[in-house]
């Protein structure tokens, strides 16, 4: 993606932050522009996104943010400005201080950095899953209910990996029912920041909802290079959250549905 110009930055915005100085740029995701700005007043995380899908994510992740800053106690982003202008959505949040948990096991050769590491992730994926999630996040439906006919609506309108033959299989053959809890809805290695070892934030919240929590635990340990390939790893993870939630084919069947978002 392009990055953000200063010149493109709405008004509001600017204002807010008063003069900036810089403006540097993380590791992109698919779905928004992110920039790290450096201003008079401090340093806030900016992102853009401009397709109406990304759009209404944004949006939605606003709506997230809000109701965790009011009602809970997570280490997420505050919301500065949202703004929607021109086709284009527009968020400025407080800047968190840390590296995504995939930057810092990728860098740490140490065994008990690792392992203190992955018993956090875990232990704040936990944590998550025990807050009491606000009334703003609830629906009166099932959560994997409205996962499936968001499914079949993103593959007849976006272009997504899953098919048309893996969505009837995971319409057909769906998990034991768990209850419902405050999940991310994306919580993968790099929407965990740390410092000093230390969890210091959680981002990326489009998809926060009263939803199914071994969906964010198959996401959380889904295996990346040189992370999660091995047993220990995992061990590690499930020291932290407490418990092991998951069964193999619960773990298959979350992360084909993965496959439509």
């Amino acid at each position: 993606m392009k990055p953000i110009q200063l010149e493109e930055i709405p008004t509001v915005i600017k204002d807010h932050v008063r003069n900036i100085h810089s403006i540097s740029f993380p590791r992109q995701g698919c779905t928004s522009d992110v920039g790290i700005i450096q201003s008079e007043i401090g340093r806030y995380a900016l992102k853009r996104s401009k397709a109406p899908q990304f759009n209404t994510w944004l949006k939605k992740e606003i709506l997230v943010l809000r109701s965790l800053n009011q009602e809970t106690s997570l280490p997420v982003p505050k919301v500065e400005k949202f703004v929607e202008i021109d086709g284009q959505s527009w968020a400025l949040l407080e800047f968190l201080e840390g590296e995504t948990i995939r930057a810092a096991l990728t860098k740490t050769r140490h065994k008990g950095e690792r392992e203190e590491l992955l018993m956090n992730f875990g232990k704040v994926v936990s944590d998550i899953h025990a807050t009491p999630c606000p009334e703003a996040l609830k629906s009166e439906g099932i959560w994997l209910d409205d996962m499936l006919d968001q499914a079949a609506y993103n593959l007849q309108n976006y272009e997504v990996d899953g098919s048309e033959d893996l969505l009837e299989q995971i319409k057909e053959n769906r998990p034991g029912n768990r209850k419902q809890t405050l999940i991310h809805g994306d919580l993968t290695i790099d929407n965990v920041l740390v410092h000093n070892g230390e969890v210091t934030g959680i981002i990326d919240w489009s998809g926060g909802a009263f939803g199914d929590p071994r969906y964010d635990v198959s996401l959380a340990i889904r295996p990346k290079s040189h992370i999660f390939e091995w047993e220990s790893d995992k061990l590690c993870f499930f020291e932290g959250y407490g418990e092991s939630i998951l069964t193999e084919g619960d773990y298959e069947y979350f992360i084909n549905l993965y496959e439509y978002f």
